[in-house]
């Protein structure tokens, strides 16, 4: 079976800073650990309240990181400009809204067509690589090919949150969504709320590329750092690829 890769979202390490204003922990450490422990990628979302990653974190990042940087972006042209100056290798455009604690489910991009191709168009342009985090739903990735994102960044939010049928059936759109995608030619990568319980079920879906995780593993590393935590989770990404 194919590989599988990791990209280590590090925006709650910056959320602990930002609760103190201090300058630790420094996020170039966890840059420097995570892509030692093996991770594929380092993503981050700079939000429009800067209420975790800063913008002089992204310029310091860009120039340090020697993996691939995922920048999570709202379809704004604040962002979409610092995403052209900073040209990061891959940009996802995610749904934003301010008083929410957390991305709360994917970009509709039916009815924002006009404006998310706009965005894509721009980045395209400057050769980042174009990603869309969307639900796992038909008519929504239906779209994707005529607005020209190469890969899309499935919601596994409510999945992650269910319990019982409800997560088997949550587990089954994902599945159904991710051949569906895959039969378009369209990257799939998948993340949110994915956790060291429930990450087993995404990763063994062969069509997916790569998962993004943060939270849970920022949590793991209270407790074993953020380079055992990622090794971690690799090893179990990996273990299910390998097994199935």
């Amino acid at each position: 079976m194919n590989k599988i890769e990791l990209g280590v979202n590090i925006d709650h390490i910056a959320t602990l800073r930002q609760a103190r204003g201090t300058a630790y922990p420094d996020l170039l450490d966890a840059v420097r650990l995570v892509e030692d422990a093996g991770a594929h990628a380092i993503t981050i979302h700079l939000r429009e309240d800067r209420r975790h990653i800063q913008d002089a974190d992204v310029y310091a990042i860009r120039q340090m990181c020697t993996r691939r940087l995922n920048l999570e972006l709202a379809a704004t042209d604040e962002m979409v400009g610092i995403a052209c100056d900073v040209l990061p290798n891959d940009a996802c455009v995610v749904p934003e809204k301010r008083e929410e604690l957390t991305t709360e489910g994917g970009l509709d991009i039916i009815g924002q067509f006009e404006r998310v191709r706009s965005v894509t168009q721009r980045l395209n342009a400057a050769n980042i690589r174009v990603s869309l985090f969307i639900e796992p739903d038909i008519e929504q990735i239906r779209r994707v090919p005529d607005i020209g994102a190469p890969v899309i960044e499935l919601h596994t939010g409510t999945y992650a949150n269910a319990t019982g049928e409800s997560k088997q059936h949550e587990l089954r759109r994902i599945q159904e969504a991710t051949e569906f995608a895959h039969n378009l030619g369209i990257q799939v990568n998948a993340g949110h709320g994915l956790d060291y319980d429930n990450t087993q079920a995404i990763a063994a879906i062969p069509q997916i590329h790569e998962l993004n995780i943060g939270h849970s593993m920022v949590a793991r590393a209270v407790f074993v750092g953020i380079r055992q935590a990622t090794v971690e989770m690799l090893e179990l990404m990996q273990a299910v690829r390998a097994g199935a």
